[in-house]
């Protein structure tokens, strides 16, 4: 391989089950997690590596008694050690579990529930409401319900942890005695969408710890090292990297108090890194920024960072000395950054490098588990997002003249299909390449680069996918609405604003509000809006602007709207 001269050693794994026995034989003493009970707390609650495995085997050894064996169960919290715990317990227990977007409205909790036939739950106490009504209801598959947090009404997880205990200590030996079958489906993801049209991604314990294997032997993860956790564990990007990856190498995840409380996080917990999107990264950046030049240090830190950088060419790295200042502002520790999922300026990357922080870029999706490409401390290109992970063939299909073309994946990363939809299986699938709809090209040294989306997803800058199909199914259900188009309008920031084009019957209207004004009428339709598409939805896929018309969009003579007509015309303001 091109790079094999720019990558580390590592052990590989073959299933959870040898990842769990890796913390007791390899970490035992070590803290694994370390948190607080809440943001005003001044303890720290510390979990050893060796209390980790423990818990895992006592909830798995609870669950199979509770006969759920090779089920489905699906979990849903904010980001915290029993999550961690149960998505362990689970698929070390030949179950399959089902990780849940904990930012759903309740209606697609429900649905997603339905979907994916889960026989039990176990959710924080914040979701109380949505899974008493389903308890009533009896609509899903849930025979049992399991809170993380002490509530009457339902199992307890501790108490669960108490029951497998006391078995163990009685000789139960039913957790010991399973047989991890690491090819076959033991994670089930919804990709991000409405539920009329998400996919679930059926992933292999395989799956994720070739990842695990690929990315030990790409970057320098210590186990002396504290990462910071707040991108939602659920999305593979934070479970494989942080979790994960970062557990089998033996660091310390400490879960963050909320967004607002980062920058306290960082020097509290000792931060040493973290995996984030990189709006996350350009706001700290600007920040930085603006510190520097409040104190009427701009150009001093430019001509320090020419100095510096002069010197790193030649082996002597002065940087964390020369910046000692900005960095303690970050906590003193912080060393190495992790983004992806949306682009990122090269002003901030370059901001991070001069500092002295690691900043590594990369690129993947759900059906990879996740990631498929990615910089390293040996190797980087700015702008790029690195190079295919040992393991991973990546090829450019179709290319145009500048050989920008569909990036397609062969690897043993790939997921094994979409559930239940043989259709979106093999549109993506084919001749053992997953064809990601993600447009990209190499350049002359192999650094990959993104240039955009075969498809119309759009992809904010905090790395959340938008697809506009979603939204436009639930505009057109509005009685008066014949058509929609939901689009990005570009921002001067680098990100877009949620827009539709609503294209309504003018007879309905006629017929259900005579006599309207052009104003009353678009203030109704954007009161429906508000009402039956946006609380319908996360808010970051708040539509925030609508152009209200009577002219049919432009059309194929199959009757397909021509997106990208319609968006040029739109753009131009006509």
């Amino acid at each position: 391989m091109k790079y094999k001269r720019k990558l580390y050693d590592a052990d590989k794994i073959n299933d959870f089950r040898e990842l769990v026995k890796r913390y007791s034989d390899k970490y035992s003493d070590e803290i694994a997690f370390e948190y607080k009970e809440n943001p005003s707390s001044e303890s720290h609650i510390k979990i050893t590596y060796s209390q980790f495995a423990s818990d895992i085997k006592s909830l798995g050894t609870a669950l199979i008694n509770t006969g759920l064996s090779k089920k489905k169960v699906a979990i849903i919290s904010p980001n915290r050690y029993e999550w961690c715990v149960s998505y362990l317990a689970i698929t070390t227990s030949d179950m399959v579990v089902v990780p849940l977007d904990r930012a759903l409205p309740d209606n697609e909790i429900e649905d997603l529930i339905v979907r994916s036939k889960a026989q039990a739950v176990i959710f924080d106490k914040k979701y109380t409401e949505v899974f008493s009504k389903l308890a009533k209801e009896k609509k899903s598959n849930l025979s049992q319900y399991i809170c993380m947090d002490n509530i009457d009404e339902f199992t307890t997880y501790s108490s669960l942890i108490q029951k497998g205990h006391s078995l163990l200590v009685n000789g139960d030996t039913k957790y010991d005695n399973v047989v991890i079958d690491n090819k076959k489906m033991s994670i089930m993801l919804f990709t991000s969408g409405t539920t009329s049209i998400s996919k679930a991604v059926a992933l292999s314990q395989s799956n994720i710890c070739e990842d695990i294997y690929a990315l030990a032997q790409m970057t320098d993860i210590r186990k002396d090292d504290t990462f910071l956790s707040f991108l939602p564990l659920h999305h593979t990007f934070e479970s494989t990297c942080t979790f994960l990856y970062g557990t089998f190498s033996g660091i310390t995840v400490a879960f963050c108090d909320g967004l607002k409380y980062v920058q306290k996080n960082l020097a509290e917990f000792k931060v040493t890194g973290f995996v984030c999107v990189p709006l996350m990264l350009e706001i700290m950046y600007k920040k930085i920024k603006k510190g520097i030049e409040e104190q009427g240090k701009t150009k001093l830190v430019a001509t320090m960072s020419k100095i510096s950088n002069g010197l790193l060419k030649m082996g002597i790295d002065i940087r964390r000395k020369v910046f000692k200042q900005i960095l303690d502002n970050l906590g003193g520790k912080l060393r190495i950054l992790i983004a992806g999922g949306a682009a990122m300026s090269k002003d901030a990357i370059q901001g991070f490098l001069d500092l002295g922080i690691n900043l590594l870029q990369g690129y993947g999706l759900t059906e990879t588990s996740p990631v498929v490409a990615g910089e390293n401390d040996k190797c980087k290109r700015c702008g790029s997002v690195g190079f295919p992970l040992p393991g991973i063939n990546v090829k450019i299909d179709n290319p145009d003249k500048d050989g920008i073309g569909e990036i397609a994946v062969q690897a043993p990363t790939v997921m094994l299909e979409y559930v239940d939809n043989p259709e979106a299986t093999n549109e993506v699938l084919k001749d053992n390449w997953f064809y990601t709809g993600d447009l990209g090209y190499f350049d002359k040294d192999g650094f990959l680069f993104i240039t955009g989306r075969k498809k119309d997803v759009i992809v904010l800058k905090n790395g959340k996918n938008i697809f506009p199909e979603e939204i436009e199914i639930l505009i057109n259900k509005l009685p008066y609405v014949s058509e929609s188009i939901v689009f990005g309008r570009p921002l001067e920031d680098g990100d877009y604003k949620i827009c539709a084009k609503i294209v309504y019957n003018r007879e309905v209207i006629n017929e259900m509000f005579p006599n309207i004004s052009k104003e009353d009428l678009y203030k109704k339709v954007w009161d429906d809006i508000k009402e039956n598409v946006n609380h319908k939805m996360p808010a970051y896929k708040y539509i925030r602007e609508i152009i209200l018309t009577d002219t049919p969009l432009i059309k194929t003579t199959t009757q397909k709207v021509k997106r990208h007509e319609e968006l040029k015309l739109i753009l131009e303001g006509n």
